[in-house]
């Protein structure tokens, strides 16, 4: 039977993040993606100037509405939500009850602070949103505020990662990926922790060069589709990775704006589907 995917972010017209990554990511890798625009831009904050549609009173309508169809998914995969947009998908997970995977990404801040807008109870929120998630993938930023840990900033040890994972792990799910984690100048990647094994693991990449704004997105985009497609943690960690990194490369190539225009994704999409 095909897989399907229910993703819950906003939607940039402009420039590649969220869910104009989302649906494409996941479509490309086989499986029927559908999709619930929280809010509409213009085109992402990385721009200097930007519109902002609030759908919020969109989101519970629209499920509702699949009560006589087929709502079954094989996984839920949030990204970025407002505060108030929180428990609306809290909601969304106890009406599509039968999904299999509930897959949460903060979304919520990077370099060492929230995002603009987000106030801080905004991290109770998501602490809350976590608690009922399978598998919670936090940058590192995003890690220390979930645990109210200190802020990080450059290489860790394994166990600095252990422990933001465990914390985080307890406060409901069985999987944590923290991403951006490493304990090598020149390395980026992600430590894996699983709740039933009591252990992790960093996998660590070689760092490629500039700013993209969308690659978050885009690992997490990848990563769900490769662990509903069946594959194991650390090896769907790999491939998006490796999606991350040839779309770096085609940006190198092309001289795309990065932090503006986000990974140049669309010609290496063939990777989730080999």
């Amino acid at each position: 039977m095909k897989k399907r995917i229910l993703t819950l972010q906003d939607y940039s017209c402009l420039g590649r993040c969220s869910m104009t990554v989302a649906l494409p990511t996941i479509s490309a890798s086989g499986i029927e993606t559908v999709g619930i625009p929280t809010a509409l831009l213009s085109n992402h904050t990385a721009f200097s100037s930007w519109t902002f549609c609030d759908l919020t009173p969109e989101i519970l309508p629209i499920v509702n509405k699949w009560e006589k169809q087929d709502r079954v998914f094989d996984a839920i995969y949030t990204g970025y939500l407002t505060t108030k947009q929180i428990e609306d998908v809290k909601e969304v997970f106890s009406i599509c009850s039968e999904s299999k995977i509930r897959f949460v990404d903060p979304a919520m801040a990077d370099n060492g602070k929230l995002y603009p807008g987000f106030e801080p109870n905004h991290v109770e929120a998501m602490r809350s949103l976590i608690a009922l998630s399978d598998i919670c993938k936090p940058n590192v930023t995003e890690a220390c505020l979930l645990a109210g840990a200190s802020m990080l900033s450059g290489p860790q040890d394994e166990e600095t990662y252990r422990n933001l994972a465990s914390i985080i792990a307890s406060f409901g799910p069985e999987v944590v990926i923290i991403s951006g984690a490493h304990k090598e100048e020149g390395k980026l990647g992600c430590y894996l922790f699983e709740k039933k094994k009591k252990q992790g693991t960093l996998i660590q990449f070689d760092c490629l060069p500039g700013a993209y704004h969308g690659t978050g997105d885009l690992f997490a985009s990848a990563l769900i589709a490769m662990i509903v497609k069946g594959k194991g943690y650390a090896e769907s960690i790999k491939i998006a990775h490796e999606l991350v990194a040839k779309s770096i490369q085609a940006n190198l190539k092309d001289g795309v704006d990065g932090l503006r225009y986000g990974p140049e994704f669309e010609g290496v999409l063939s990777i989730l589907n080999q």
